[in-house]
């Protein structure tokens, strides 16, 4: 019986066998894992397709909702610090006016303004003085001299009568001593004979103007409001003999300040004027003018 079947039983035999071990093949690896194979891949790239889409939308979304390169420097200068704005200083406004002359309406309206609520309104009241207590103020054409002339025309007569120690008859009230001294040199054409006197602090104690007061007869004092507060309070000047207070009103210093504009010149000022010159004024004994 194997002789009939010659050789071709032992080559179905061997094709069995690879048949077999085919079928096994098969069925250890599923025809399935390479469906999966070739999918997963697809469904990789379709995936990262998408988040590449997503990302570079998202990016031009960015893109356009960032403002251009001006919003940088308009953030670089909301950082910085702003520039305050320089505030106009009394130089700044009297250098853009025209100088005008003073009256005796803007004398009221300082004193008024300084004590408006440093008194009650019935001590205001008793700082009003009528035009009768004020000279003819100064139009800006006189020098001191032909003002003092104009207001003081019987000097000589007056000057040979006052016989005082430790007052005068005439002061000038100015804001520093170099301005003092220069006033001094600018009336000699009108005192005359008459005697004047520096009252200021400048290289001068209170003591020694008290002693230089006392010594002799003095007609003109010229200084500043602090320094005769000084004297005043100290009795080493008297206000008995005082007809003329001239204060100098319109002159200015090198930042175009008046007398009046200087804080602490303001302030003595006051002070001297509560300390006797107004009480002289209501009783018409002194008279203001303003040069």
């Amino acid at each position: 019986m194997g002789d009939d079947l010659d050789d071709e039983w032992w080559a179905h035999e061997g094709n069995s066998d690879a048949s077999e071990a085919e079928a096994e093949t098969r069925q250890e690896k599923p025809p399935t894992e390479k469906t999966n194979k070739t999918k997963k891949p697809e469904k990789r790239k379709s995936v990262t397709e998408e988040t590449v889409k997503a990302k570079k939308k998202k990016k031009t979304q960015q893109t356009e909702c960032i403002i251009p390169k001006k919003k940088d420097t308009e953030d670089e200068k909301s950082t910085k610090p702003k520039r305050k704005r320089k505030k106009k200083t009394i130089t700044d406004v009297l250098s853009s006016s025209e100088p005008k002359p003073g009256s005796p309406a803007d004398l009221q309206t300082l004193v008024m303004q300084y004590f408006a609520d440093k008194l009650s309104v019935i001590e205001q009241e008793e700082l009003k003085l009528l035009d009768s207590s004020f000279l003819s103020s100064n139009d800006l054409t006189h020098t001191l001299s032909s003002y003092l002339k104009q207001v003081c025309p019987k000097w000589s007569k007056i000057q040979k009568q006052h016989t005082e120690k430790s007052s005068v008859v005439l002061l000038i009230v100015c804001s520093s001593a170099l301005r003092a001294i220069e006033l001094i040199k600018q009336m000699t054409a009108f005192k005359g004979k008459a005697k004047a006197v520096k009252l200021f602090a400048k290289h001068i104690k209170v003591e020694e103007q008290v002693k230089l007061l006392q010594k002799g007869v003095t007609h003109i004092g010229v200084g500043t409001p602090g320094r005769i507060s000084a004297l005043i309070e100290k009795e080493g000047l008297s206000l008995q003999a005082l007809k003329y207070v001239v204060l100098d009103w319109n002159w200015r210093d090198q930042k175009l300040r008046r007398m009046m504009d200087v804080p602490e010149v303001k302030l003595d000022f006051m002070k001297l004027l509560q300390g006797g010159i107004l009480n002289g004024c209501k009783e018409n004994k002194v008279k203001i003018g303003l040069f």
